[in-house]
């Protein structure tokens, strides 16, 4: 126990001081007794957790403890045995890193959860996890959150030292005017340069990392496909090539709507292999589906997209299309609060079932009311709203 409290403090006292505080550390309700936080690779599960030690215990309170499963010590040692000794010497919060990794994981979750009702578990898990549709102990029991890469906002804030706060939908629509002006002053009128970097290698945390940003994406893009996806989907390996052939053949396209039986002609499996490993994709978050208005999986989707700029960037092997990158971004940002479908009429998107918002590449467009405008523009007018804004969502 004692050289996981030692390591605990090292990794605490070595947080970087670099950090932007993520805007999930707010969402959270903190008094639940069992939480579990899914998100992809590469997004900083284990520099959150970590996070939260620091400011909510600091970092020589032995009533908080970070454990991560990949040790080896747990090839022996329960969960339940570990939380029960941790208990006994005073702990009040367990923080579990990588716990899929461990057999039976969420049996012991749930027995924790039963026998010990003064112990808080908050633990981490990879974004293809289905934490309640796949495991039955925990129906009722765990308080399930994802956390996201950066949004712009987030991101404008780390390398231009700002505090940005966030502006809900309402806001930006009404407002947009007067909320643009300001960000655009405060940023020196650089604004434009921050928000090109940031499609290109800002989504993920690593990129504050002295390496080839590109390379590090497309290295934790394998290990999603290789660990994360194969493991728990329990796909055999030998399909892995098929897997990523077919995330490959939907990326040089994106956003496109999916020729199900070419794909499934090209890759030699069936249709409704296709469409699950598709669905595979975007639970991992290397894909985004979009549907019409009330449809959903198991349906075809109307287009496939890229799940962020920065993938899109990473794996294309042609210059990107603006009008690619703007979409690819814009659903993005949105989906995280907002029922994202595919636009009716000429709008590329609907929000909510209500609002229709048209991606535009320049402003030489004929302006109807009823659509909102999104241009990649520092000015705005009216129903005409600069892209990047809806990057200060969350």
């Amino acid at each position: 126990m004692e050289s996981f409290y030692r390591t605990h403090q090292y990794l605490l006292s070595h947080l970087s001081t670099q950090l932007v505080r993520r805007g999930l550390m707010d969402e959270i309700n903190w008094n639940e007794r069992l939480i579990g936080i899914k998100g992809s690779r590469g997004i900083g599960k284990t520099t959150f957790l970590l996070s939260y030690a620091k400011e909510f215990y600091g970092i020589n309170n032995r009533e908080c403890l970070y454990i991560n499963l990949n040790h080896f010590f747990f090839t022996e040692k329960t969960i339940v045995e570990f939380a029960r000794d941790f208990r006994s010497q005073g702990g009040k919060t367990l923080l579990i890193d990588q716990v899929f990794k461990y057999p039976e994981w969420s049996k012991e979750l749930r027995i924790c959860y039963d026998e010990f009702p003064d112990l808080q578990i908050i633990f981490t898990g990879p974004s293809v996890m289905r934490l309640k549709e796949e495991n039955p102990d925990l129906a009722g029991k765990v308080a399930v959150y994802q956390l996201r890469g950066f949004s712009f906002r987030e991101y404008l804030n780390l390398v231009n030292d700002k505090q940005f706060p966030t502006y809900n939908l309402k806001d930006i629509i009404q407002n947009h005017q007067k909320i643009a002006k300001e960000i655009v002053e405060q940023t020196n009128h650089k604004l434009q340069s921050y928000f090109r970097d940031y499609l290109h290698h800002g989504f993920y945390p690593f990129f504050l990392e002295k390496r080839n940003y590109s390379e590090n994406l497309l290295k934790t893009m394998n290990m999603t496909l290789e660990v994360d996806v194969l493991y728990i989907k329990q796909i055999e390996q030998r399909y892995l090539p098929k897997l990523r052939k077919l995330f490959y053949m939907i990326s040089q396209e994106a956003p496109c709507t999916p020729n199900v039986s070419q794909l499934s002609k090209e890759l030699e499996m069936s249709r409704a292999t296709v469409m699950n490993y598709i669905k595979y994709l975007k639970d991992a978050r290397l894909v985004n589906m979009l549907y019409p208005m009330h449809e959903d999986f198991p349906k075809k989707p109307s287009t496939v997209y890229v799940y962020n700029t920065n993938i899109l960037h990473a794996v294309h092997q042609e210059p990107i299309n603006e009008y690619s990158e703007y979409r690819t971004f814009f659903f993005n940002q949105l989906q995280k609060d907002f029922l994202v479908n595919e636009g009716i009429k000429y709008a590329d998107f609907t929000i909510d079932n209500e609002l229709l918002f048209c991606i535009k590449v320049n402003k030489s467009f004929k302006n109807n009311p009823k659509y909102y405008y999104i241009v990649n523009t520092n000015t705005s007018e009216k129903n005409v709203i600069p892209l990047w804004l809806f990057g200060f969502l969350y």
